[in-house]
């Protein structure tokens, strides 16, 4: 019991960094500290605990079986010990804090602008972390309790994460004017293989979304001379001005079109949308501020999405 009370927080934030990193250079760097500074708590706590926490003598370092055991009681703990400030501040009625954000890259540049603006204004004493992410890469940070939030597209139905909606986008088809279906006031997706068709890189779950729309198989040949992959709807756009062809782009992003780009916007037939939504974990400790941050979020969406309803094409992850 004696040696367990002498546990302090630092050595399990050291432990968990190790554990991250599986290097001590690379752990000692994320925690801001010298290396032989992490190493020499490692040790410490190891002499404490009476066990092997690491095995050394692999490349890179990985957990001992007892070490694993630890790490994800330690992980709880740390977890636990953030909620006390989140008590303090919620007890005194504050919406203050660190939020760390993850957001999908097909959402940032139409979102980001407005909740930046929309949460200095608010929420003067919150401070954004935000980083531009792929949905599986904000799913494993929040697993790690390295992101509080995601913003990405659902459903994903992942155990242990909740999602609440914040708004729902239509598809849309950016047609070149010597597009074959240009004449046509709403357009079938599956016309698009008829011709050229731009699309996001590997890894978007846009892509993934506009696949689908387009019964396309993701290993059919398209009509392109060479292939191209992007990660950016503003560069697809440009592209199909200048070689012609079409692409699949969200309902927000066609808003900051410039008028004479928007004459070649096209709705899709049905009324298939996209789900955007607010994830996190279950024991998510920042209540207040999860809270107000979502209703910034939906305070940020264009009148024209708030109208939207219909039936959620599946995120990929």
């Amino acid at each position: 019991m004696t040696r367990i009370a002498n546990l302090s927080l630092v050595q399990l934030q050291y432990l968990t960094a190790l554990d991250e990193h599986r290097h001590f250079i690379k752990a000692a760097q994320s925690c801001f500290v010298t290396q032989p500074t992490l190493s020499m708590q490692i040790k410490k706590l190891e002499e404490e605990l009476e066990v092997k926490l690491f095995d050394r003598s692999k490349q890179p370092i990985i957990p001992t079986d007892v070490g694993i055991l630890v790490i994800e009681q330690a992980k709880r703990v740390l977890n636990e010990t953030k909620k006390i400030e989140n008590i303090l501040l919620e007890y005194k009625g504050k919406v203050a804090g660190d939020l760390n954000v993850g957001i999908i890259p097909t959402i940032s540049p139409y979102l980001m602008p407005q909740l930046i603006s929309q949460i200095s204004k608010r929420y003067p004493e919150v401070r954004l972390n935000v980083r531009e992410l792929m949905t599986e890469e904000i799913i494993s940070l929040l697993h790690k309790d390295h992101l509080d939030v995601g913003i990405v597209a659902t459903p994903l139905e992942i155990d242990g994460m909740v999602e609440k909606p914040i708004f729902y986008e239509r598809f849309c088809i950016y047609l070149n004017p010597s597009h074959q279906a240009y004449d046509m006031d709403q357009l079938d997706a599956k016309i698009l293989l008829e011709d050229k068709l731009w699309l996001l890189s590997e890894g978007n779950c846009f892509r993934d979304q506009a696949v689908n729309l387009c019964a396309l198989k993701h290993t059919a040949a398209l009509k392109n001379s060479f292939n191209y992959e992007s990660g950016s709807i503003e560069t697809l756009i440009r592209i199909v001005n200048l070689e012609g062809g079409a692409t699949v782009i969200p309902e927000w992003a066609s808003l900051n079109l410039q008028p004479e780009e928007k004459k070649n916007i096209r709705p899709v037939k049905g009324n298939t949308v996209r789900e955007v939504s607010l994830i996190y974990s279950r024991n998510f400790a920042k209540a207040k501020l999860s809270e107000a941050f979502y209703s910034t979020l939906q305070a940020c969406v264009p009148i024209q999405l708030k109208k939207n309803a219909g039936n959620p094409v599946a995120a990929v992850v």
